[in-house]
């Protein structure tokens, strides 16, 4: 390439009169700077770092690529931009590929730029770190956003690339382990636009239905084979990272070999070490599940007949427990033939007590003269018993009744010595006895008509004062 010193060797060497210098126009000038410039750097490679980088509505990018002393600045057409490999980000250190051209209209010139890639592994392990820790502060790495994994897919979704060796290794491998359907969906897996239409491959996945041709599928592996980090890193780019934490179907990320990682690891729900890891992960073996029903029906069998062996000794253990069926049987015959014969004799109890009744019924009333005679008999019986105690019968048999002026009956002497008047009743009348002394007069006492004559007690220390009447 031309020293920039070079240029200045095109210009003519000063003279020391004056008119012998060329005279230019502004206009022609520039032009004449723009066609040395852009012809002597009309292919160049510049590394630098960038910043001040900015994507314009129209699509272009404009950007500066700076060291530790100068700076350049730099465009990106809309159109080469698309096919970039890693998107212009500020603080990564890049080489450019491109031409110089020159802007008459600010006297400036930039760097319009063709192809663009990382300065190094260690620039791309940098911008690889800076990209975790974002989608990781964000929540994308998180495993509460994890989804298992179907036990038993009916149909695979695959995104790779259709010639390589990555298909055929996870074809292999499932049909080995357990047929399932595989449905692919072919991807360049390195290069320019890559990262763009693995991200389109499984968000169109997605849209499919259940039911339809072709059938959604039940689990998604992104694969890739071995490379650089430069190979893969479009399954670094943030459009594959957010499709995949955005699908609803689970997915599983095998890209390069075991020691790779990239970020689509991070954020897929299984990590396999390697394509075929993969189809291990998403397919059982369907030998080993064979084996293991057998096994288990195998145990189901045994457990069955251990289960009825058990409920057989049971019901053996509770029948001798009970008696004898026939015994039992005999008893309650028995019993029956019994209460039907009771059940005849009382019917023939009651309708004998029935006719009876009927024959009464038809004898009622000398039945009823024969019981009113029979209490008419009672009755003069209980008045004759009843004649034989009262008063009257007692005092005709040679009693009397002495009571005190109050009425109340004496029993002894003690009770009549403590009261001043007496009343003795005696069959055929009553007498009155009042205490006096010797000095007293009798008191005359009004004569009972039917009374004849008046009787005399003996007298101790006490006359007595006799009134006899009548009962």
């Amino acid at each position: 390439m031309q020293k920039m010193e070079d240029l200045f060797s095109l210009i003519p060497a000063e003279k020391t009169h004056i008119p012998e210098i060329p005279e230019f126009s502004v206009s022609e000038i520039s032009a004449e700077i723009k066609r040395f410039i852009e012809t002597t750097f009309n292919k160049v490679r510049i590394r630098g770092e960038i910043f001040g980088a900015k994507r314009a509505d129209s699509g272009h990018w404009y950007l500066s690529l700076k060291d530790e002393n100068a700076v350049i600045s730099a465009v990106c057409w809309k159109g080469v931009a698309n096919q970039l490999l890693i998107k212009p980000e500020d603080g990564l250190e890049v080489i450019a590929t491109g031409k110089i051209t020159t802007f008459a209209g600010k006297s400036s010139y930039q760097l319009v730029i063709e192809q663009m890639e990382v300065a190094g592994a260690g620039a791309l392990l940098k911008l690889l770190e800076e990209r975790k820790q974002q989608f990781a502060k964000e929540g994308l790495f998180d495993s509460a956003h994890k989804k298992a994994l179907p036990y038993l897919p009916q149909t695979i979704g695959v995104v790779t690339s259709a010639s390589g060796a990555v298909i055929r290794d996870i074809i292999h491998r499932v049909r080995d382990r357990f047929p399932s359907h595989i449905l692919l969906w072919p991807t360049p897996v390195q290069g320019e636009g890559a990262a763009e239409k693995v991200a389109a491959a499984i968000t169109a996945f997605n849209t499919l239905e259940k039911n339809d041709y072709p059938r959604r599928p039940d689990v998604i592996i992104v694969a890739r084979g071995g490379g650089s980090l430069e190979d893969l890193w479009p399954f670094n780019e943030e459009c594959v990272i957010r499709a995949v934490f955005a699908s609803e179907i689970p997915i599983i990320s095998a890209v390069g070999h075991e020691t790779d990682t990239m970020l689509i690891d991070y954020v897929a729900d299984k990590r396999a070490p390697t394509p075929t890891g993969a189809a291990e992960f998403a397919v059982p073996v369907r030998s080993e599940l064979l084996a293991q029903i057998n096994t288990l029906s195998a145990r189901l069998l045994n457990a069955q007949v251990r289960y009825f062996e058990q409920r057989k000794t049971y019901l053996e253990g509770l029948a001798r427990g009970i008696p004898n069926l026939e015994q039992i049987l005999s008893e309650v015959t028995q019993k029956f033939d019994d209460r039907i014969e009771r059940l005849n004799q009382a019917f023939k109890t009651l309708l004998s007590s029935k006719k009876n009744q009927i024959d009464l019924c038809r004898l009622r009333p000398f039945y009823i003269k024969n019981i009113i005679e029979k209490k008419k008999e009672n009755l003069n019986n209980l008045m004759l018993r009843l004649q034989s105690v009262s008063v009257e019968s007692v005092l005709k048999r040679g009693f009397a009744w002495v009571k005190d002026g109050e009425g109340k009956t004496i029993y002894n002497t003690a009770q009549a010595n403590q009261s001043a008047d007496f009343e003795i009743t005696f069959y055929d009348g009553s007498l009155k006895i009042s205490k006096t002394s010797k000095s007293e007069e009798p008191t005359p006492q009004k004569k009972n008509p039917q009374t004849t004559k008046k009787k005399t007690l003996p007298k101790e220390n006490h006359e007595y004062q006799i009134d006899l009447f009548n009962s």
